[in-house]
């Protein structure tokens, strides 16, 4: 009978999530017949007026509060509502992202994309090097592995796929026109990080999302799960890690901001400290969504954590 009723559950969820990809779809769809600024627009219009009015939204109010305590209530709304826009113009993107990538870096003021930190790009190309980028849901952060490959630099992208398989695929596809090598976030991935690595060629990864094994730090203070590959993939390799992120610009235009590598925290054998290290990208993300809390996605549980696993933690101290 157990067996029958989670069939009959997951068939429901399949047909759920079926549908809202043939909205999304349809909605794109029409989206490329309009040009691409009328486009883009309207993506981002309708997520301001329909993203407040989602179930989602709660959610979203509830991370403002955690993050933002000393905000008032209004303020946290006016922050939400322009995530959603900018969340909704992302969505929208995907079906631009060709003729959003005009980076040219023999002319780079030409173009809807600006760098700051160019001369670390010329630098690793220089230098062949392979280094480890990480960065995190902030603007449209499709566009850096692009703008890397503008500099020749091959970047293979840990990717985590929607939960809607039907969304996932379709996204996946449209993602490996332009941005190279992906690496779905699933049993396996750090193996093909690690190939890459291997091979002399950089890595990416976003470092900001929720991951119910992972290292128990802060993020605003509250207590997150983050995922420590990218501090063990740098324990192993000793590459350098660069923090890299996009930001919104008005005129829907965008600046890349490139950092110098970071040193991450190593303990008393000189060896990088996973925990310490981890906490440390916490840090700089935090920093980010500080900045521009208005272009950080908001709508996805960061701060659900595992509490035996808390509870784990608060023993051992």
């Amino acid at each position: 009978m157990r067996t029958a009723f989670l069939r009959v559950w997951k068939n429901v969820a399949r047909l759920e999530y079926w549908l809202i990809a043939q909205v999304t779809f349809a909605m794109l769809n029409l989206a490329r017949l309009l040009p691409p600024r009328w486009a883009l627009e309207l993506g981002a219009t309708l997520g301001q007026q329909l993203g407040p009015l989602s179930g989602r939204n709660k959610l979203v109010l509830e991370n403002l509060r955690l993050a933002f305590p000393e905000k008032s209530e209004e303020e946290r709304q006016a922050i939400a509502k322009r995530s959603w826009r900018n969340l909704f113009r992302l969505g929208a993107e995907y079906v631009f992202l060709e003729k959003l990538i005009d980076y040219d870096p023999d002319a780079p003021d030409s173009g809807l994309i600006e760098i700051e930190g160019v001369e670390i790009f010329k630098r690793l190309q220089e230098q062949n090097a392979s280094c480890i980028f990480f960065t995190g849901h902030i603007g449209n952060f499709e566009l850096l592995p692009i703008c890397a490959a503008a500099y020749g630099l091959e970047i293979t992208a840990l990717f985590r796929p929607p939960n809607n398989p039907y969304v996932a695929r379709r996204l996946l596809a449209a993602r490996r026109t332009s941005m190279g090598h992906l690496v779905p976030s699933k049993a396996g991935a750090a193996w093909g990080l690690a190939r890459a690595l291997d091979e002399g060629k950089s890595v990416g990864m976003l470092v900001d999302q929720k991951f119910a094994r992972g290292v128990l730090g802060t993020f605003f203070g509250q207590p997150v799960q983050t995922n420590p590959l990218l501090p063990k993939l740098a324990r192993h390799y000793e590459r350098p890690v660069h923090p890299a992120r996009c930001i919104r610009l008005p005129g829907g235009r965008f600046r890349i901001i490139l950092e110098e590598a970071i040193d991450l925290p190593r303990n008393s054998e000189g060896v990088i400290d996973v925990p310490a290290s981890t906490q440390m990208l916490n840090d700089v993300v935090e920093r980010w969504v500080r900045e521009h809390p208005d272009q950080w996605l908001w709508s996805h549980r960061r701060w659900h954590v595992n509490m035996s696993a808390l509870r784990k933690a608060k023993s051992r101290r």
